[in-house]
């Protein structure tokens, strides 16, 4: 999990040095989480902080912001986990929505596919949903955290996963 927190560490880092520079499109990305979204490209760039930009990457992974991106990562918080694993382009396949737990838990068992959570639901998936991720459905990690994302038989796996994740988000 250290890994995967420093990583995003580091994307903050570099959002940091485009915005010192000026860049308009780091820019735009921090005015979404300041305080004051209304300044211009002048006013804003000696007004960004760190946090700004750890807020920003956060929320383009699909998480409220740093605290809770970092809670959901380190499987601190089961209560919300975002919309990371339910990115733009996923609305076409087709999934079994549950807003119980055990309830997505005996389906998975009884449909098998990859058992996901969006905010405070959870859903099945296919093969075909894991690859428009961007993720390998065949990859040994899945089979390590069990095909569940929420209660992972593996955290470590599932850790993986989540790098695997948000590499494919950078890379887009």
């Amino acid at each position: 999990m250290v890994e995967l927190i420093d990583k995003l560490k580091t994307e903050a880092r570099l959002l940091h040095r485009k915005a010192a520079e000026g860049d308009s499109a780091a820019l735009a990305r921090i005015r979404k989480v300041h305080e004051d979204p209304k300044l211009d490209d002048a006013e804003l760039k000696p007004a960004v902080k760190r946090r700004h930009c750890l807020g920003a990457i956060a929320r383009d992974l699909g998480f409220d912001g740093w605290a809770h991106a970092v809670q959901v990562i380190k499987g601190n918080n089961s209560r919300d986990f975002g919309k990371m694993l339910y990115p733009h382009g996923c609305s076409a396949h087709s999934n079994i929505w549950s807003a119980s737990y055990a309830e997505a838990r005996k389906i998975h068992d009884d449909v098998g596919g990859y058992l996901l959570a969006y905010r405070h639901h959870y859903f099945i998936v296919d093969a075909d949903y894991i690859r428009t991720l961007g993720l390998d459905p065949e990859d040994s990690d899945w089979q390590a955290i069990g095909y569940d994302w929420v209660k992972p038989k593996s955290t470590e796996a599932r850790e993986r996963l989540y790098s695997k994740v948000v590499q494919v988000q950078f890379d887009r």
